[in-house]
């Protein structure tokens, strides 16, 4: 990392202010509403699988402590192999596409998971959705801190977190109540279904965004010139 030093920024207004100032930055500017938006959905629709993962280790596979070990693992294999192909990105290009891919990818493979009934199977099935999960993610996350300006992007990165890990214990609650009544493969599935719903929305919404994404990329001094993609993120 290449660090210069940066001007002392001057604060203005109350705390509450700030707040306020924050929040109407991210709801009027489209790409980042966007981005938290598709986090928000997310983590609140597909993310519960997680609490649910008991349930299919002993009722619908069948197994015990050592199943469970199994598939939560796959989960955190997918994931290291999605954060190693994040890290091993050396610009910002694409990653607008990125999102939307990973996103429906999680989802898909949710939907999958939900459907399996045999335990290697289901291992299988939770490694892409762990790659999904973590490239979303972090591929949200990049996106939003070369957007966002200076003096705001601690409150933006704020509501990424309130998306994010705020939303999850939420929507915990809301995947028992329904795996209560439907059931937990059904929970997972329309969870999945949800995400796949979410990230195709997101997709369709791009080339509008392309244009404004393009400017506040420029305006933070972050590359130049007319950059290819959905989100045209020019390389470094």
């Amino acid at each position: 990392m290449r660090l210069t030093r940066q001007a002392t920024l001057q604060k203005h207004g109350s705390a509450l202010e700030n707040m306020v100032e924050g929040f109407r930055f991210a709801r009027h500017t489209a790409p980042v509403r966007a981005l938290l938006l598709l986090v928000g959905f997310v983590s609140l629709a597909a993310m519960p699988y997680t609490v649910l993962m008991p349930i299919f280790a002993g009722r619908v596979l069948h197994g015990g402590a050592r199943e469970l070990g199994m598939l939560m693992g796959a989960t955190g294999v997918g994931a290291l192999f999605g954060a190693l192909t994040l890290a091993s990105k050396r610009g910002v290009t694409g990653l607008g596409r990125w999102v939307w891919v990973a996103a429906t990818t999680f989802g898909a493979s949710l939907v999958l998971f939900s459907l399996s009934r045999h335990l290697w199977l289901s291992v299988a099935l939770l490694v892409p959705a762990g790659f999904g999960m973590m490239l979303q993610m972090g591929s949200v996350n990049t996106l939003l801190q070369v957007m966002v300006p200076d003096r705001l992007r601690g409150r933006v990165m704020s509501l990424y977190s309130m998306m994010f890990i705020g939303m999850g214990p939420i929507g915990a609650l809301l995947g028992g109540l329904a795996a209560a009544k439907f059931g937990a493969p059904w929970t997972v599935a329309i969870g999945g279904s949800t995400c796949i719903t979410a990230g195709a929305i997101f997709a369709r919404l791009l080339p509008a965004m392309r244009g404004e994404a393009r400017e506040l990329i420029l305006a933070q001094g972050i590359g130049s010139g007319d950059p290819p993609g959905p989100l045209p993120i020019p390389r470094p």
